[in-house]
């Protein structure tokens, strides 16, 4: 099986540099906002879940890669990897959607932004899941190009940027989360990577 495994490790490396941009806060203090401080807790609360799940999907690539794993594994735990991600975005877009416009100025604009690019990424990953699940597992040849196809979509969504997440995130409302003990447990691990 030696034709997947340097593609699969690109495929996992693409996902790690950036997929989980899962709400890297920015510092701490400030000065309290009981609305939004309750604003921050509701998505802060509602992401940690999220953050969890993309880390395990992130994971269970990176094992795959390291396995001597036949194309049908790597397809079966690539798709559900995908899947996981896609429904993961979601729910915080959801969540996101759910709270409402924070207390700052633009909020309800940097509320709108930011839940349209999670869902775009969340579809983004289900339709990696397609291409996933398309391959050609029987032929080695094919099932590597097609896995460096995704490896290479995966990379473009990776470097994408999160710019309308960052922009919700900037100022008083990173502050906001920053407080808040569950963002802190969604960033201490995802952090890392």
């Amino acid at each position: 099986m030696e034709g997947t495994k340097p593609v699969n490790k690109k495929l996992a490396a693409a996902l790690s540099g950036g997929a989980v941009l899962v709400l890297a806060l920015s510092g701490c203090g400030g000065d309290d906002n009981e609305k939004l401080d309750s604003w921050a807790k509701d998505v802060c609360d509602a992401v940690q879940p999220q953050a969890k799940k993309i880390e395990s999907a992130n994971a269970s690539i990176q094992k795959e890669t390291s396995d001597n794993s036949t194309p049908k594994d790597v397809q079966k735990t690539d798709a559900q990897a995908f899947q996981d991600m896609s429904d993961a975005y979601k729910a915080i877009g959801t969540a996101v959607n759910k709270a409402g416009a924070p207390d700052v100025e633009n909020g309800e604009q940097k509320q709108k932004d930011a839940v349209k690019e999670l869902n775009t990424i969340s579809a983004s990953y289900a339709s990696l899941k397609k291409q996933v699940d398309g391959l050609d597992t029987e032929d080695q040849g094919k099932f590597a190009d097609g896995l460096k196809d995704i490896a290479t979509e995966l990379d473009k969504l990776s470097k994408s940027g999160n710019d309308a997440l960052s922009n919700l995130e900037e100022g008083e409302v990173g502050q906001a989360m920053a407080r808040q003990s569950s963002c802190k447990a969604a960033t201490g691990s995802a952090s890392a990577t």
